[in-house]
């Protein structure tokens, strides 16, 4: 049974995990606290009223999301030290991982609450223990910036991460972030997670470039997504003697451009192709010093 205060104490915030799809995943843990708390406080109420009503749970009810949490914050931690225990849930998963929740944390502990939290699902565990990429270190890294010039910085900071990468992104911007994360990382190996615990539950395995092109074939693209991006030390050599050798022995053969020669070459050892473009010129630059310094030397002799 969830633990109750006495009438005098100040109450406990759970934070309380539900289901990222099917309803059966939510835990005994979880349906016992819901049934026994104040209050519970929701991303949507409507949401989470199907939940309660799906396991006959009779609960009032608050929102609290990203437009109101700085006003629910203070409102929840006045009940709390009041003596009310209240559950703090968001949509699906785990509360305050990329979803609402944090200033509503801060505050209770700023009141002295007990904080109790209620273990269960999550998108970004649930998609890397099904992934198939190394799982031995791994960057939780949510939405990034939707802003240009911060989400480039962000990717070019993450491509020199030695773990496995975990964003949260929407359907219509899923192709767009494949397509950075091939520019700047490289066509390395992705896993596409979609709609997990659902019934059409699907892991897309492959290279940046082949996942993006499934995605593309398709009318439409549906559902909840996360995405995963192998670390830096699993995409293969980056600037080392191989693939230096490698764009020189293609450089000497003259029959494709920069342009493509860096697309060929990042498809090949999966590293981003803005660096393969700046081995190919630091090639030329040093090319071009040779034969400046040659010619010099000859006309130093005659």
């Amino acid at each position: 049974m969830a633990e109750q205060p006495s009438a005098s104490s100040a109450g406990i915030l759970y934070i309380v995990s539900t289901p990222i799809g099917n309803l059966a995943d939510i835990t005994l843990r979880a349906l016992d606290v819901l049934k026994t708390v104040g209050l519970v406080a929701a991303e949507d109420t409507r949401h989470t009223r199907k939940l309660l009503a799906h396991y006959g749970i009779s609960v009032k009810l608050i929102s609290c999301h990203e437009h109101n949490e700085q006003e629910r914050a203070a409102q929840l931690a006045a009940k709390l030290s009041s003596g009310l225990s209240v559950a703090l849930l968001s949509n699906a998963g785990t509360p305050t991982v990329s979803d609402p929740g944090y200033r509503v944390l801060q505050a209770a502990i700023a009141a002295g609450i007990r904080i109790v939290p209620i273990p269960g699902p999550s998108a970004a565990m649930t998609a890397l223990s099904a992934a198939g990429l190394a799982s031995d270190a791994f960057f939780f890294e949510g939405f990034l910036p939707q802003k240009g010039a911060k989400r480039t910085a962000r990717l070019k900071q993450l491509a020199e991460m030695p773990a496995t990468i975990i964003f949260y992104e929407s359907p219509h911007r899923v192709i767009p972030l494949l397509e950075e994360v091939l520019e700047l990382m490289g066509d390395c190996p992705v896993v596409l997670a979609r709609e997990m615990t659902k019934r059409y539950e699907e892991f897309l395995r492959g290279r940046a470039a082949e996942v993006a092109a499934v995605l593309a074939s398709r009318p439409a693209i549906k559902g909840e997504l996360t995405l995963l991006v192998s670390g830096r030390q699993a995409r293969g050599p980056d600037d080392s003697e191989n693939l230096r050798q490698a764009v020189s022995d293609a450089m000497a053969e003259g029959s494709t451009g920069s342009a493509r020669l860096s697309r060929d070459l990042s498809k090949r050892f999966g590293v981003p192709r803005n660096k393969i473009y700046e081995i190919i010129l630091k090639l030329k630059q040093e090319s071009t010093a040779d034969s400046s310094g040659k010619g010099e030397s000859s006309h130093g002799e005659t």
